[in-house]
């Protein structure tokens, strides 16, 4: 927000200098040229000169030599937007648009230096936001990570915990459980923009090597979490099972997610070094876990074989934790 602001600012400044008087176009491209990371700021800023320059000139040569009509307009904007995809450009369409838009308003005698001084007006506005938004306060997606990691485990583990003795009200296990889903689909595009700053900005030099490798993992395990309670909700049928039948899933639940809350703990540095929640280097006894999930099969084949999913679910969950904790090990070791 305060990037935002200040980009406007400056660039209405800068265009105050320069005596351009359209400083309201310099302030409409500071703000739809605002980036999400600095990789994107640089590739959005190259862009920008690319597409607005194809902009402008085609513009201006429509104004000339066919006319400035609506339709004239219309197709010049359905043009702009076909080479923009076609460039693999579309994140600077709003803004070419705009760039379309402003020279082709521009009229009288002088409308060719009244076209210019916009459309240099708006290389200005886009310029400055994209610097401010890489010199100043550059994002810190390692931070950013964690905290959506930890604000996304918190309705997992919720979910997970009522996911088989279904205490929660059917609104709020709802309400909760679309949050989650919006939640790991931010955490994905975070990762994303991490793993963007990573690569193509030459940073392995600024995070372990392992490290990335573990929120990699981090990530992969509250996918398949979410995976596991999407395989409860259209597969676990309470109905069709006994008391027994839904303690052991439900005990499941319970021993996973704890140790997925210990194993978050243990990165933040928060469990003292000697502490194991498991004796050995499983979460649960898949042996006595397999071959309880064969026993009631075998009571009811037709009923519980869609039972058999949620179950390989668990013990691709519990795999993945698993293969976490060796990676958080091997990191702060």
């Amino acid at each position: 927000m305060l990037k935002t602001g200040l980009g406007v600012t400056l660039s209405i400044y800068i265009c105050l200098i320069f005596g351009l008087e359209n400083t309201v176009f310099a302030g409409v491209a500071a703000i739809l040229a605002i980036q999400p990371s600095v990789y994107r700021s640089w590739k959005q800023l190259f862009d920008q000169i690319i597409t607005n320059t194809l902009g402008a000139s085609i513009s201006l040569f429509f104004i000339y030599f066919v006319g400035d009509g609506p339709i004239i307009v219309g197709l010049i904007i359905v043009l702009m937007i076909a080479l923009s995809i076609k460039l693999k450009m579309e994140t600077t369409i709003p803004l070419t648009l705009v760039t379309v838009l402003a020279i082709m308003s521009a009229s009288g005698s002088e409308d060719f230096y009244f076209a210019l001084e916009r459309f240099f007006a708006i290389l200005i506005g886009t310029s400055t936001a994209i610097m401010i938004n890489i010199l100043i306060f550059p994002p810190s997606y390692k931070k950013k990570f964690m905290q959506d990691v930890e604000s996304t485990f918190q309705d997992l583990s919720l979910l997970m915990r009522t996911a088989i003795s279904d205490e929660m009200k059917e609104t709020s296990y709802q309400e909760i459980n679309e949050r989650l889903e919006k939640n790991v689909l931010k955490l994905e595009e975070t990762f994303k923009l991490f793993d963007e700053e990573r690569e193509k900005l030459g940073k392995a030099n600024q995070i372990n090597t392992r490290e990335f490798i573990l929120f990699k993992q981090m990530l992969k395990v509250i996918q398949e979490g979410r995976h596991l309670l999407v395989n409860i909700e259209e597969h676990y049928v309470q109905r069709y099972t006994g008391q027994e039948e839904d303690k052991l899933y439900d005990q499941q639940l319970e021993e996973l997610i704890k140790y997925h809350e210990y194993l978050l703990l243990k990165y933040a540095g928060k469990i003292k070094a000697d502490y194991q929640i498991t004796e050995n280097d499983s979460v649960i006894d898949k042996d006595k876990f397999y071959d309880q999930v064969i026993e009631f099969y075998e009571e009811n084949k037709e009923q519980k074989l869609r039972n058999l999913i949620i179950a390989s679910s668990i013990v691709d969950y519990s795999y993945h934790l698993e293969r976490l904790d060796k990676l958080i090990n091997q990191y702060l070791h």
